[in-house]
């Protein structure tokens, strides 16, 4: 199947930021969506905007360091719309600090999230495409694995590791099934939150030239949109301003 109507799409981490704009944008190019993230409340209006607006969206809600709710997204799109096109692993967070700092805690919260949350993914779609014969992941991870700095080592540690498995699952994947890495430089989310505040200062000060999530969105789009045959592997999307 080419283009992107009538294709179904999972998405996590849709609560907000890159995930909630990928979801409004392939909605609004015809694809029906399966979103998950922790948020319910959010889950619940970004599925009702999609819905209002003529759009196609189920939601339930997904913690990625529980396989069981990965298989239960997949499952909710199979029951929902009859199968499973694209999975776009996008849940992720960034609890940057220096290593001296020891907060483990935060280095085992961001291995769960954002290098196993990408596994039981794959674990839950994987099935599902071979036995379709065909099927497409999306891994978003970021520059931080591309140009490593102080104070992300464990952050950029994670996303690398989702770029070496991404790689080896490409080639396992035959000529059926395509796999694309996403990688995003600032964008405007609230990404820092949780930060350490010295961490935090220095990505601040990084959002004043950031992008919007819609860039992201449209890099996500362009790489599902493509015909048959085509594996868009990898994209860099970031601000001309970032170094």
């Amino acid at each position: 199947m080419s283009g992107i109507e009538g294709k179904i799409v999972a998405v996590t981490g849709a609560g907000s930021g890159i995930g909630e704009a990928t979801a409004l944008l392939l909605a609004e190019r015809g694809a029906r969506l399966v979103l998950g993230a922790r948020r319910t409340e959010r889950l619940e209006a970004l599925t009702a905007r999609i819905q209002k607006a003529g759009g196609q969206a189920a939601w339930i809600r997904t913690d990625v360091t529980r396989r069981t709710d990965l298989v239960g997204l997949v499952d909710l799109a199979r029951e929902r719309f009859g199968g499973l096109d694209v999975l776009v692993s996008n849940a992720g967070v960034g609890l940057i600090s220096p290593l001296d700092d020891l907060r483990v805690d935060d280095w085992e919260e961001m291995i769960d999230v954002n290098l196993k949350g990408v596994l039981y993914g794959i674990a839950a779609a994987l099935p599902v495409f071979r036995e379709q014969g065909s099927g497409h992941f999306v891994n978003t991870v970021s520059t931080a694995g591309l140009r490593v700095v102080p104070l992300q080592s464990v952050y950029a540690g994670t996303k690398n590791a989702v770029r070496t498995i991404s790689e080896g699952l490409r080639q396992e994947a035959g000529d059926s099934l395509r796999v694309t890495v996403v990688s995003p430089g600032a964008v405007r989310t609230d990404f820092t939150e949780r930060m350490d505040p010295q961490a935090r200062a220095r990505i601040d000060r990084m959002m004043e030239t950031a992008l919007s999530p819609d860039a992201v969105a449209r890099a996500i789009a362009f790489a599902i949109e493509q015909p048959d045959g085509v594996d868009v592997g990898d994209i860099v999307v970031r601000p001309t301003a970032q170094a």
